[in-house]
């Protein structure tokens, strides 16, 4: 992937070993470009967080890295493999490898494996019996990230793992997620808005741009590097979302707006 005049030379562009690597990908739905042309690579034991406003294909290139979502264009290899040219049979047993921290993620029936997962995370065996209606928003993501433990799997991928949480309980998700990665040999992918976890947690960043406000030949990852890199950023994409600043989006909606009245 060509570096971004923000980023230092991508820091996809190492020599450690990639564990995953996406070569032109472009993911499509009907007439809609989610992913567009996103070349990368990501080392073993990684940390990555990939953010952008909502709609820019986060989750999508997420689900694509494990091959939940095919590309309409490119390749992915994990391992050095082509997803798209496994079976069904021999998917699943790469998806072994990974786990998984989705929003809200829980379940009724959970393996006795899990309680010295659920210790490492601050919560007692007792959790294992209750309804995740029964639990807060915060015990559910401990729940969550406990479950993805179970296998000691290579690759955790965390969508959003922060959202709904106060600040404090998000610091605890955020100190959580950097112990795990103490604690085990891990690549992690973490889909966030949160600034702090943004900030705290990654040794990478990547911000994507939604494919549709795009030029032609713009590339859709518009940042790739450090987190402290961010406050050195000069475009003020990256920088409106990074500080949160919502002016000059406002006038891009009130464009559209004023276009699609036409």
């Amino acid at each position: 992937m060509p570096p971004t005049q923000d980023a230092t030379p991508s820091m996809s562009q190492t020599t450690e070993e990639h564990l995953i690597e996406l070569n032109d990908v472009s993911v499509q739905f009907g007439r809609q470009t989610v992913l567009r042309s996103l070349s990368l690579s990501i080392p073993a034991g990684q940390t990555v967080a990939i953010i952008g406003e909502s709609g820019c294909g986060k989750t999508v290139l997420m689900k694509t890295i494990i091959g939940l979502v095919n590309p309409s264009k490119g390749h992915v290899r994990f391992d050095g493999q082509h997803l798209r040219q496994l079976d069904e049979q021999e998917l699943a047993r790469q998806h072994i490898r990974f786990g998984y921290v989705f929003q809200n993620a829980t379940s009724a029936q959970i393996d006795e494996i899990l309680t010295a997962r659920l210790f490492e995370v601050g919560l007692p065996k007792s959790v294992i019996r209750k309804k995740p209606a029964e639990l807060s928003g915060g015990m559910r993501k401990r729940v969550g990230l406990a479950r993805a433990l179970v296998l000691n799997p290579e690759v955790i991928l965390y969508d959003e793992p922060t959202t709904g949480l106060d600040p404090i309980m998000s610091d605890v998700i955020n100190e959580l997620i950097l112990r795990t990665r103490h604690h085990y040999t891990v690549t992690s992918i973490i889909v966030t808005h949160d600034m702090m976890t943004t900030r705290k947690v990654p040794d990478r960043v990547i911000m994507l741009y939604p494919a549709a406000r795009l030029d032609p030949d713009e590339p859709q990852i518009i940042f790739d590097g450090r987190p402290d890199q961010l406050d050195e950023v000069r475009d003020r994409r990256v920088r409106q979302f990074v500080n949160g600043e919502a002016g000059q989006r406002l006038m891009e909606m009130r464009q559209e707006y004023e276009e699609s009245a036409v």
